[in-house]
C-alpha cells in the first residue's frame, strides 16, 4: 500500500525538482572551522540580512534537502557546471561564455570547460577541464581529485541524499554499486524474526529493532503534535491525528506506538521510504539513536572496485563516460567539488588503487561534517545559531571578493517577511506573490501603485512551474478502459467547462501578474509552445467533432455557455444519456457526480478555487454534480492524489532544468499521477532523451503534450510570479541582477550585491 509525501511547509502540489524539499530542523549552535573573533561584529559591519523559510542544519553539498540548507551550502560552494539565464549549460567556462537575453549580452563563468563527444559505440564522453588556480576558502588549493572524491561520495552504495547522480548511465556504475547495501536496508528486510546472522550478530538485531522502535514512538507523536497544534486533533486524540494524516483503523485510545505499527504495516515494513515520506519535520532516520551505525554499506556480493566510467586525465581533468547517450545528463554535471581535505580521509585517497578518499560503503567521516560546510563559494560558514546563519565573504573566491562582507540568513515566517523588509529587520525576502502583498506593498510605499518604490523594491519573475487541475484517468472512466475513446471523452467534457473558468479565476487571485497556459509544462522552458508557434491551440477550446468552441464576438456569458454546450457532446460521446440539455444517466463505469480536491486551507484561499466553484455551478445545470473538497490539511491533499484515491486535484508542478517528462507522464512515471499508460506517449518520452538537438526534441515533446491534452488527464491553469522584494533604503538596487529568471535570480550573484 503506497502512501503520500507530507511537504508541510508548500502550500501548492508536489515540487519536482531535487533538493527542495521543505522541513524544520534543530537550532542548536555548531561552531565550524569558519568560525572567527569577527562574529559579534556582523552587526557592526555591512551585513546583509536574508529571510528563510527553516533550517534542516544538513548545509552539506552532499546531504542538503531543505531550500534553505541547499541555499547556504551553494553559497559555501563550487560547482563544476553553472546554467545561464535560460538553463541552458556553460560549457566554457574559464574563459567565460557570452549569451544574449532579452537584448542584452551577458558573460558566463565558470570554474572548468566541458567538451561532449558522441561516440560511434554509442557511448559519450564528458571531458572536463579545471581551472589551475582555483582555492577553497581555508587556502587549499582546488585540483582534480576533489572532484573525483565527490563523485564516488554522491555514487556510493549507502549514500542516502537526494542526489540523483546515480540514476545515470555512468559506465561501470552499476557494477561498482551491485552487491553492497546499508546495513539498515539489509535490518529491514531481514524483519524482526530474522535467524540468519551472516551479516550482524543477534545483539545488532535487537538493538537496531529497539532503536526503530523508540525512534518510530517520537516520530508518530510528531506527526501527533503537528495535527494538534494546527487544530485538527485534541491533545492525546491519536487516532484522530492519524485519520488526518490519512491513516484509518485505530481505537480510540491508540498510542503513538500503535500509530507507527500502523504505518509500518501500511508500507509494508519499508521503513527508508516511510521515513522520507510521512514526516511532520523529522525523518525516522533523524530520531534514532544509533542510525549512523545502520547506514555503513554491507558486502553481500561482488562488486567492481571503481566506477569505469570516471576516468583520471590530468591533475586538473576528468573524462565520464557514459554508456549511452541522455539527454538530461548534461545537467548531473553540476557537481560539487568539496574539499577531499576536509570531507574526507587524504590518507585514503590513492586513485591508482581505487581508494577515493573513504572506505567504500562508510559515509560516516563526510556525514561529520553535515553541519560545518566548507568550500570554494563566495561565502564561508561561521556558525548557526538560534535560527540564523551567519557567513562571512570568502577573500579567495575565484570571481574575487564578494563586496558584502557578511550574509545572515534567519528564519522568518511568511506572515512576517513583509514586515521584516519594511521595519528594517530584512534585506531581502521571498513571500509568496499575490494581489494582496501587491497592495500592501503599495500601502508601505506611500501609495506608489509601482512595485518599486522609497521602501520596497519588488522583483517579478515567472515561477519555475505552474498549476494545474489533474484527473486520475483510473478513477475517472467509462468501463474498465482508462484509454477509450469513450473515457477520454469524458475526461474532455470536463476538462472543457474547467478550462473555460480559468481566466477569471487566476485574475482575481493574482492580477496581471499570472497568466493562463495552455499546455502542460512551464512556460519558462524552452520546450513550452509558444503562440506563435504552428499548431499552437488554447487547451480545451475544440467540441468532440475538433471544431472551434468560440468566435472572436463572443463575451464572457456566451463562451460559458459554449462551453457548456460542448462539454454536453463529449458527455454524450462518452455514452451518458442527454435529454433536453441534462445528463439522466451515466455509463457504466462513470458517474453523474465527482470530487475534486483542493488543498485551499478550508477557506476558499487558492487561485484555482472560483474556477472549481463557477464550473460547479455550471455543471449543475446540466445535471452533473462536481463537488469541491477544500482540505484544511496540505497533506491530505498530497494524500489524495498520490495514493491514487483522488478523481480530480488541484495542485502545482515545479519544473527542472531539462523538460523531460519521464516521471511525469511516462507510463512506469513514479509520479505519473494522472495514470496515463499510452505507448506512443512512453516513446516519445523515450525518443526525446536519445537526443540533444533541442529543436528535434522540442518537436517531441510538442507531440507528447497533444497525447496527454488528448487523455483529458490534465488542465493546464496558470503561470504565477515569484516575488523578490528588497529593501529600497538599505540595499542598492542597481547592484541586484538584470533579466533575473527562474534559472537566474539575486541568489546567482550574491557576490556582487551592494549594502549601502
Amino acid at each position: 500500500m503506497g502512501k503520500s509525501k507530507k511537504f508541510l511547509a508548500l502550500l501548492l502540489g508536489l515540487v519536482m525538482c531535487v533538493g527542495t524539499f521543505a522541513g524544520c530542523g534543530s537550532k542548536e549552535a555548531t561552531e565550524t572551522p569558519a568560525a572567527t573573533e569577527e562574529t559579534a561584529a556582523t552587526e557592526e559591519a555591512g551585513t546583509l540580512v536574508l529571510s528563510a523559510q527553516g533550517f534542516e542544519n544538513k548545509f552539506s553539498p552532499f546531504f542538503a534537502a531543505s531550500v534553505d540548507d541547499q541555499d547556504v551550502a551553494d553559497f559555501t560552494q563550487l560547482y563544476m557546471m553553472y546554467s545561464d539565464r535560460v538553463a541552458n549549460p556553460i560549457l566554457n567556462g574559464i574563459e567565460g561564455e557570452t549569451r544574449s537575453y532579452n537584448g542584452t549580452d551577458y558573460t558566463y563563468y565558470g570554474p572548468a570547460d566541458i567538451v561532449i563527444t558522441e561516440n560511434e559505440d554509442g557511448t559519450v564522453y564528458y571531458d572536463m577541464t579545471m581551472r589551475d588556480d582555483l582555492v577553497f576558502s581555508d587556502g587549499t588549493p582546488v585540483d582534480i581529485d576533489d572532484f573525483i572524491f565527490s563523485l564516488y561520495v554522491l555514487l556510493d552504495p549507502s549514500y542516502d541524499g537526494s542526489s540523483t547522480l546515480y540514476s545515470t548511465p555512468i559506465l561501470g556504475l552499476e557494477e561498482y554499486r551491485t552487491g553492497m547495501d546499508t546495513l539498515f536496508n539489509l535490518l529491514c528486510a531481514a524483519g524482526r524474526d530474522n535467524t540468519d546472522f551472516t551479516y550482524w550478530d543477534e545483539a545488532t538485531q535487537t538493538a537496531f529493532w529497539a532503536d526503530v522502535d523508540q525512534a518510530g514512538e517520537k516520530f508518530a507523536q510528531e506527526i501527533v503534535d503537528y495535527c494538534v497544534a494546527a487544530g485538527y486533533a485534541e491533545e492525546g486524540d491519536v487516532a484522530t491525528a492519524a485519520s488526518m494524516w490519512s491513516f484509518d483503523g485505530l481505537e480510540a485510545d491508540a498510542t503513538a506506538a500503535d500509530f507507527f505499527a500502523l504505518m509500518v504495516e501500511a508500507y509494508d515494513g519499508d521503513l527508508m521510504t516511510l521515513s522520507s515520506t510521512e514526516t511532520a519535520g523529522s525523518a525516522l532516520t533523524d530520531l534514532m539513536n544509533d542510525y549512523a551505525t545502520y547506514s555503513v554499506g554491507i558486502q553481500t556480493g561482488e562488486s567492481a572496485a571503481n566506477i569505469e566510467g570516471i576516468q583520471r586525465t590530468g591533475d586538473y581533468s576528468v573524462r565520464i563516460v557514459a554508456s549511452q547517450l541522455d539527454a538530461t545528463m548534461i545537467y548531473q554535471m553540476a557537481q560539487p567539488i568539496a574539499p577531499l581535505h576536509y570531507y574526507g580521509d587524504e590518507a585514503l585517497y590513492d586513485y591508482e588503487n581505487n581508494s577515493f578518499g573513504f572506505v567504500k560503503g562508510d559515509l560516516s567521516g563526510v556525514k561529520e561534517k553535515t553541519t560545518m560546510p566548507m568550500g570554494a563559494g563566495p561565502y564561508k560558514f561561521v556558525e548557526v545559531s538560534n535560527g540564523v546563519v551567519r557567513m562571512e565573504a570568502n577573500e579567495k573566491y575565484y570571481q574575487g571578493e564578494p563586496k558584502t562582507k557578511y550574509v545572515n540568513l534567519i528564519e522568518t515566517k511568511e506572515a512576517d517577511m513583509l514586515n521584516g523588509i519594511s521595519t528594517g529587520t530584512i534585506d531581502i525576502a521571498t513571500p509568496s506573490y499575490t494581489t494582496v502583498l501587491a497592495d500592501q506593498i503599495a500601502e508601505i510605499n506611500g501609495g506608489d501603485t509601482s512595485l518599486d518604490g522609497s521602501v520596497i523594491t519588488t522583483k517579478l519573475i515567472d515561477y519555475r512551474g505552474y498549476g494545474y487541475i489533474g484527473i486520475a484517468a483510473n478513477n475517472v472512466k467509462v468501463g474498465d478502459d482508462p484509454a477509450s475513446e469513450e473515457s477520454k471523452a469524458l475526461r474532455k467534457a470536463l476538462g472543457t467547462v474547467l478550462a473555460a473558468y480559468r481566466e477569471e479565476g487566476v485574475d482575481s487571485y493574482y492580477g496581471d501578474t499570472a497568466s493562463i497556459i495552455n499546455y502542460p509544462i512551464s512556460n519558462t522552458s524552452w520546450a513550452a509552445p509558444q503562440v506563435t508557434d504552428d499548431g499552437y491551440t488554447v487547451a480545451y477550446s475544440v467540441d468532440v467533432e475538433g471544431n472551434p468552441i468560440y468566435t472572436a464576438d463572443m463575451d464572457t456569458a456566451a463562451k460559458y455557455e459554449a462551453a457548456l454546450n460542448a462539454a454536453l457532446g463529449y458527455f454524450e460521446a462518452a455514452g451518458y444519456t442527454v435529454e433536453d440539455g441534462k445528463l439522466t444517466a451515466a455509463p457504466a463505469g462513470a458517474k453523474l457526480e465527482y470530487t475534486v480536491n483542493i488543498g485551499a486551507g478550508g477557506a476558499g484561499d487558492h487561485p484555482s478555487f472560483l474556477i472549481l466553484k463557477n464550473a460547479a455551478d455550471a455543471f449543475a445545470k446540466i445535471g452533473l454534480t462536481l463537488t469541491v473538497n477544500d482540505l484544511a490539511n496540505a497533506a491530505d491533499l498530497y494524500a489524495s492524489y498520490q495514493t491514487g484515491a483522488a478523481e480530480l486535484w488541484c495542485a502545482a508542478w515545479q519544473s527542472s532544468s531539462d523538460p523531460d517528462m519521464y516521471q511525469l507522464y511516462h507510463s512506469e512515471g513514479s509520479t505519473n499521477y494522472c495514470q496515463i499508460a499510452d505507448e506512443d506517449l512512453d516513446t516519445l518520452i523515450m525518443d526525446a532523451r536519445q537526443s540533444t538537438e533541442q529543436s528535434y526534441r522540442k518537436g517531441l515533446y510538442k507531440a507528447a503534450m497533444e497525447i496527454i491534452m488528448d487523455w483529458g488527464v490534465e488542465i493546464p491553469v496558470y503561470q504565477r510570479s515569484d516575488a523578490y522584494i528588497v529593501s529600497t533604503e538599505r540595499v542598492d538596487v542597481d547592484s541586484l541582477p538584470t533579466d533575473m529568471t527562474p534559472y537566474w535570480n539575486w541568489k546567482s550573484e550574491l557576490e556582487n550585491i551592494v549594502v549601502k
